[in-house]
């Protein structure tokens, strides 16, 4: 004999059964979702500084969020291949990007052995800042993924804003922390500029 819990028993084929949510959303259909962001801002910083900070991935270790191993593996004019490993206990993943640098304008990563994710792309791109202020630049970050696994899909939805923000205030730090003060730059030449889907 087999029973049937009570609570079922007690609601009809036309009961409306009670609407919760829940911190990770399975009611959606389960399929991962591109996420993408891009952000445009003048920085205090020349092109050749923001250049050389985001190129070392090396360092991506010291400073990077959640980025727990960063070692660049092959090295040749313009190119490199890194391999980084992220997460917060228990997730860790590591990962491996081809880095196209152009000195000092591009810093370009590309996951490429697609264990972590379907698709990762982060692009820096610099360019001259200010007329009269030599000392700073225009940068354009952007970053496309998506994760192979649900989980990480779903994790990234509610975590995204947040670790994107993150990611890119470190880059401003370590550069602070490597050439001193940004220059100053008046409030009414200032911009930034966020995108997201």
């Amino acid at each position: 004999m087999t029973r049937t819990p009570r609570m079922l028993c007690c609601l009809g084929w036309d009961s409306p059964i009670p609407f919760s949510r829940s911190f990770i959303n399975f009611t959606n259909p389960l399929t991962n979702k591109r996420k993408e962001y891009s952000e445009r801002r003048i920085l205090g910083y020349s092109m050749q500084e923001m250049y050389d900070v985001v190129s070392n991935v090396d360092d991506y270790k010291l400073f990077v969020p959640w980025c727990k191993k960063s070692t660049v593996i092959m090295k040749r004019s313009g190119h490199a291949k890194a391999q980084l490993e992220v997460g917060f206990p228990p997730i860790m993943e590591r990962y491996t990007s081809m880095i196209t640098n152009v000195r000092p304008h591009l810093v370009k990563a590309v996951c490429t052995d697609g264990k972590l994710f379907n698709h990762l792309e982060t692009i820096w791109r610099f360019s001259p800042g200010i007329p009269g202020y030599p000392r700073t630049c225009t940068v354009d970050f952007s970053i496309s993924f998506e994760f192979r696994s649900l989980l990480h899909s779903q994790l990234a939805t509610v975590f995204f804003d947040e670790v994107v923000k993150q990611m890119v205030a470190a880059f401003e730090r370590r550069a602070s922390k490597l050439y001193g003060p940004e220059t100053r730059i008046p409030r009414e030449l200032m911009f930034h500029e966020v995108h997201q889907t």
